[in-house]
């Protein structure tokens, strides 16, 4: 009929994507997973009465999350990235499935669904903040996505023993069941979609090794690499030998513990940095802090177990410069990585994190049969002021 009207339907209208909405993806993201940080590695060990043994299950995790790594860009152009994130948040909730098994078998299967998980939400949320976030916002966006999750990862391991040791093993991976359904509600809610404008090039590396090797290729992004791979080594060092140092040298357990906390509470000072880098540029704070943290980190070692707590001070201080690269040390990449080969070359990059992971227990082995347990932050410190010469020789001055 002509007088007949069809009103629209209106939809909630939802603000564009900013730098809190990542922001907030990552701290409910970072509950997820630091909720058992501490929890599975004592699981690990109660089922395996073994330390060697645990170390052999971690690295053999981390190989095979390595591979997965590799091989995420052929299922983001398989599937759409929404589904990619959504399948990363299901498989942290799968996992605590399996870890409640309390089996070596649940806990090898609930380890590779929690790096798989992990790795798919890095690569598909990175790729959803350079698609939303300006170039020129990314130091302020990445400073607030870290502060944002100072919570998450200084009150979720605590949590997490808590829930483990008063109510069991249900309750501590039940929590992060509930986080990683939140965080699926929270994403859905966002209705974050893929840039139209950036289509992948018909040339691109269809395969991992091609993918590696065009990664290599380009100066600037094995630059990105090494700025993430030197403060990466810092946390699985701090977040392993720190407490170790601290059981050794007579200070405790809870000294340890105090230690690790006291080091994620800093990742508020991630809003400060992110202002520095600004103020100053992410290259001269990224040199400064790198050559800070050498400075910090050598201290340490050479005070050693002379004095424990001033050891651990050192320590902190080395992990208030290192926040400043978790700030700004990504927009390196975000900024050189071409538009079309984004989700190639960010699960290229991502490989930072395992072999930061692999590599430092394997040079410490080494290191440790000749000298002391302060030649780990000795050698770390050599490390960082390696990664602060090359960020200060190569990285652009207009970054």
């Amino acid at each position: 009929m002509s007088t007949h009207v069809r009103h629209p339907i209106w939809l909630p209208a939802l603000k564009a994507a900013d730098a809190r909405t990542f922001a907030s993806l990552y701290a409910v993201e970072s509950f997820a997973r630091a909720t058992v940080s501490s929890v599975i590695p004592i699981q690990a060990y109660e089922i395996l009465h073994n330390e060697q043994i645990v170390s052999i299950l971690y690295t053999v995790v981390a190989m095979l999350g390595l591979s997965v790594t590799l091989f995420m860009p052929m299922l983001i152009r398989r599937f759409a990235r929404r589904w990619v994130y959504t399948a990363g948040a299901c498989l942290l909730a799968i996992g605590s499935l399996f870890f409640v098994t309390d089996t070596l078998a649940g806990q090898l299967a609930g380890m590779l669904c929690r790096v798989m998980g992990a790795s798919a939400l890095s690569i598909t949320l990175n790729l959803y903040i350079m698609d939303h976030i300006r170039k020129t916002d990314f130091m302020q966006a990445e400073s607030l996505r870290m502060a944002w999750s100072m919570l998450a990862w200084t009150g979720g391991p605590t949590l997490g023993i808590f829930l483990y040791t008063r109510f069991g093993v249900y309750a501590a991976h039940g929590a992060v069941a509930v986080f990683a359904l939140a965080l699926l509600a929270l994403f859905w809610t966002y209705r974050l979609g893929d840039n139209p404008s950036i289509r992948p090039g018909k040339t691109r590396p269809a395969n991992p090794l091609a993918n590696i090797g065009r990664f290599i290729a380009q100066p600037r992004l094995r630059l990105a690499w090494l700025i993430a791979f030197g403060r990466s080594c810092f946390w699985t060092t701090f977040f392993v030998y720190g407490p170790l140092f601290m059981v050794i040298t007579g200070e405790g357990k809870l000294a340890g513990g105090l230690l690790v906390s006291a080091g994620n509470a800093l990742l508020f000072m991630a809003i400060f940095w992110g202002k520095a880098g600004k103020r100053f540029g992410g290259r001269r704070t990224m040199t400064f802090a790198y050559f800070a943290m050498s400075v910090a980190l050598l201290a340490a070692g050479f005070v050693g177990e002379t004095v424990p707590l001033l050891t651990g001070a050192f320590l902190l201080c080395g992990a208030f410069f290192t926040i400043a690269l978790d700030a700004l040390g990504s927009t390196a990449f975000m900024r050189s990585v071409r538009s079309y080969e984004r989700s190639q070359m960010a699960a290229v990059y991502r490989t930072y994190l395992d072999f930061s992971e692999l590599t430092p227990p394997l040079v410490y082995s080494v290191v440790l049969a000749f000298f002391g347990l302060g030649s780990v932050f000795v050698t770390l410190g050599l490390l960082a002021a390696v990664c602060g010469f090359v960020t200060w020789r190569y990285l652009p001055k207009s970054l």
